[in-house]
């Protein structure tokens, strides 16, 4: 599967320790295999930062890593979904269960119905409701520096 890093570095060799822990999917290295999703992303960090934006390119063994690995995917922004996100946000440990995850991004799309179930200010029904109406994106959050090392490739970097 070829899949994208959007970054304002070239990263040949990424290593998952280096990123934020409070993420959707926990600490890890954040890959997609939508490659418009990851290019607009790495050029607003790139416009805050003043910097060139890259889109890095690698080839993921996503099959051998469903096999050998403690894979989760999540197909919906749905109930398992909703408060994994939660969790994570909040600091909670749930992604040290997986060596990789994949499903849609808490983005602006969704965030405000996220946020508003956190508060109270939604039940899980209406919050649930509200993200049906969307179809997820996708990302993939790698938490296991064996599948970087040994089932992902770097291909090339190119300026987006």
């Amino acid at each position: 599967m070829i899949v994208y890093h959007g970054s304002i570095n070239i990263v040949t060799e990424p290593l998952i320790g280096i990123g934020r822990r409070n993420l959707d999917f926990g600490m890890g290295f954040y890959i997609t295999n939508i490659k418009d999703q990851v290019t607009r992303w790495a050029k607003q960090i790139a416009f805050r930062e003043n910097k060139q934006a890259y889109l890095n390119v690698y080839d993921l063994d996503i099959e051998i890593i469903q096999k050998e690995f403690r894979y989760k995917k999540f197909d919906s922004y749905d109930e398992d979904w909703l408060k994994f996100i939660i969790s994570n946000r909040k600091g909670g440990s749930d992604w040290q269960k997986f060596d990789l995850i994949e499903g849609g991004v808490a983005n602006d799309r969704v965030i405000d119905t996220v946020e508003s179930y956190i508060i109270g200010n939604i039940t899980l029904e209406g919050a649930l409701g509200e993200l049906s109406k969307h179809q997820p994106n996708n990302q993939l959050c790698i938490t296991n520096q064996d599948i970087i090392e040994k089932h992902l490739s770097f291909i090339s970097a190119e300026l987006c």
